[in-house]
């Protein structure tokens, strides 16, 4: 996974149990809900270990003071009833918060540049386009195909807020990584298991109540990433579907301009049970494009509620992110 942070630690508390191939907790900050989730993955397959979903009160604006100490409180609370194992945590902070966009890689000439010229060429193509100074951001980039490369930069005081979030709740941060990279691995480890999965191009939707993510790869590879400030909420009647479509299109226009050689072969909704199916299977008429249900929770083996503190069965959480997370 990109990761713009490594080995940053607090205190550990002693694994209550051993369990074979345990996982970090991936937890997902997005700006409607908290998702932390744990997965197992012992070679013969992937199982939850715990989750925790918990929708961001009504009266608390994500980035908040007020909204730092409710996310605090919610992670001690989850983790004080057991069923989480160990304190090691890859998250990953919000669409909301990361500036995601795509250039061309340099030209590399005869005589050869290093890897740190390339890095200051890419890096100087994004920096005017950033919504903060770049003097103080965060910023990698991941190649792509076709000489095509993703950036992403974050500014390093929400890193530090989401940093300080994790440590005070007792936390020990092995990573922070990028909600692109997570979806794409949920995608590629549950649902993209067939030899002809690993040279397809799929189209990944996860549809959250106040925005939706989007990811264009080829197995875990990334060839594009973008929020779209539209979701379950807003998708109310036709005439916010046809805008929703549309802003869907835009993004395959994108992709098509950046990526001749490539295209799309089939949609896959990450959302589960959280989304009406009616909403994904209109988007898919509306695309006459093969599409597939991904609920990443029917996807892995889970124990009780009482060992696991998820109920499958009527589960309304978003987990494609928090399980990529894990799985890196």
């Amino acid at each position: 996974m990109l990761q713009f942070l490594k080995d940053r630690t607090c205190s550990a508390v002693p694994i209550l149990r051993n369990i074979a191939g345990l996982c970090p907790v991936g937890m997902d900050m997005g700006d409607d809900a908290l998702s932390m989730a744990q997965l197992a993955d012992n070679g013969k397959g992937i199982s939850l270990v715990a989750g925790e979903y918990r929708t961001i009160p009504p009266d608390i604006k994500a980035g908040s003071v007020d909204w730092q100490r409710w996310a605090i409180n919610t992670i001690r609370q989850a983790c004080s009833r057991g069923q989480f194992r160990g304190k090691d945590v890859i998250a990953a902070i919000s669409p909301a918060e990361l500036f995601i966009d795509h250039v061309r890689m340099p030209k590399i000439n005869e005589e050869g540049q290093t890897k740190d010229a390339v890095d200051k060429a890419v890096i100087s193509k994004i920096k005017q386009k950033l919504p903060f100074d770049s003097a103080n951001a965060l910023i990698r980039y991941i190649p792509a195909e076709e000489e095509n490369a993703l950036v992403i930069a974050a500014e390093r005081k929400i890193i530090d807020r989401h940093l300080a979030i994790y440590e005070k709740a007792g936390l020990a941060i092995k990573s922070i990584g990028v909600w692109p990279i997570a979806m794409a691995k949920s995608y590629a480890r549950f649902f993209g298991r067939r030899q002809a999965d690993s040279r397809a191009v799929v189209y990944l939707l996860d549809i959250k109540p106040n925005c939706t993510n989007v990811v264009i790869c080829r197995h875990e590879n990334l060839l594009l990433a973008r929020s779209i400030p539209l979701g379950s909420k807003q998708l109310d009647g036709d005439e916010m579907v046809s805008r929703f479509v549309m802003e869907l299109d835009a993004c395959r226009r994108h992709f098509t301009s950046m990526y001749r050689k490539a295209q799309i072969e089939r949609l896959v909704f990450l959302s589960g049970r959280a989304v009406e199916k009616n909403i994904c299977v209109t988007i898919a008429k509306r695309w006459e494009m093969p599409a597939q249900m991904g609920d990443c929770l029917m996807a892995v083996q889970v124990d009780e509620p009482s060992e696991t503190g998820v109920d499958r069965r009527d589960s309304q959480g978003h987990w494609a992110i928090a399980f990529g997370l894990s799985l890196s």
